[in-house]
């Protein structure tokens, strides 16, 4: 991440309220950007957004993806450089009980806000934030490249592939010549874990929410594999894949995988246990046999295209991962302020990525 680029920069951000939008715009105001929220109220109470008074520090607007008019006169008035596109629907169980909400907001939301976008003068870089749920998953072990088929089994899994679609329809239709204006990518993360989750149907915050009221964890698909990472991680290379964006034009104006490293794709059981151990007595888990609707069993992301053409890696291991994301709920619960917990890891993991830079360029001299 490079702290001068976004200095002074005008970031939009849909999904703001969010879990992943909330970290994003911490990150980006700890940067010097300039930053506008565009979403619904938050997802969840309590919320990492209200905890950590996000309104104070960024121009948050009430809004919803599937109104167009509000959308494009929100981007429109603030001018910005760059779009982050996070607003969604974002369970797959919910997506479930409501599916035509699942498609309205990440399909039709996906297109009002690209066409706002190509109808706006000042975006230079897109990056739609889909899922690395969005591949037709045969439950094959192989981990999945960019280029293989997109599909979805459930309504939340198959939007998010419709909205990777609709991303190549607008980038070939407005945005794919040499010198067009605007870059638009596509970042397909793993399962993100972190502290200030608190949706539900998520395995942390599930577990979280147990622990502190004394209760085992329900636990549906122990043996499912699954992608975990901390949510820096794929935040860092949205960053990092708009930096590019701006630099490059069209040369990064494609589709990206960004998980953790192959050995922390891990089954649910396992990951379960490392959080129960983690935050001691009295946490126990046991599983729910009662028939769940299809999940796929693996799921897996190949992140060589990221880390070779844009020099992307992973920095945390899964046991970090976890530890850092216990350890902001245990604090949290004590009292500790959600903003300064959320900032004091930030700034460690800049700490990291900066070490890790010095020693790319390092080597890259010898």
């Amino acid at each position: 991440m490079n702290a001068a680029f976004w200095q002074g920069k005008r970031v939009f951000v849909t999904g703001h309220t969010g879990f992943k939008g909330s970290w994003l715009c911490l990150l980006l105001a700890e940067l010097g950007a300039q930053v506008r929220g565009f979403a619904l109220p938050p997802p969840s109470e309590p919320s990492l957004f209200r905890l950590a008074a996000l309104e104070t520090l960024v121009d948050s607007l009430e809004g919803d993806v599937r109104e167009p008019a509000s959308l494009a006169a929100a981007l429109t008035d603030f001018q910005p450089d760059v779009v982050f596109h996070l607003a969604a629907q974002a369970l797959v169980r919910a997506s479930y009980r409501d599916p035509i909400a699942t498609y309205a907001t990440n399909v039709l939301g996906t297109v009002h806000l690209l066409d706002a976008v190509r109808r706006g003068e000042s975006v230079q870089a897109v990056v739609n934030v889909t899922s690395d749920k969005c591949y037709r998953n045969v439950s094959a072990s192989r981990a999945f490249e960019e280029q293989q088929p997109l599909g979805g089994h459930d309504p939340y899994s198959n939007s998010k592939a419709c909205a990777e679609l609709v991303s190549e329809a607008f980038r070939a239709s407005y945005f794919s010549a040499p010198d067009a204006r605007v870059a638009l990518a596509t970042a397909r993360a793993g399962n993100v874990i972190g502290g200030g989750d608190w949706a539900e149907d998520r395995l942390i915050p599930d577990i979280v929410r147990c622990c502190l009221a004394g209760r085992s964890v329900e636990i549906r698909n122990p043996a499912a594999i699954r992608p975990w990472q901390h949510v820096l991680e794929p935040l860092s290379a949205y960053l990092l894949l708009a930096e590019r964006l701006c630099d490059s034009n069209q040369a990064f104006a494609e589709a990206w995988n960004f998980g953790p490293r192959v050995e922390d794709a891990r089954p649910v059981a396992e990951v379960v246990e490392l959080v129960v151990r983690l935050w001691g007595e009295p946490a126990a888990w046991h599983c729910n046999s009662a028939p769940q609707p299809h999940e796929a069993a693996t799921l897996r992301l190949d992140c060589t295209k990221a880390r070779t053409r844009l020099g992307w890696q992973p920095q945390l291991s899964l046991g970090t991962a976890l530890r850092w994301t216990i350890d902001w709920y245990r604090r949290q619960a004590a009292g500790d302020d959600a903003r300064e917990l959320t900032l004091d890891q930030i700034r460690a993991f800049r700490r990291l990525d900066d070490d890790s830079a010095t020693e790319h360029n390092r080597r890259a001299a010898a």
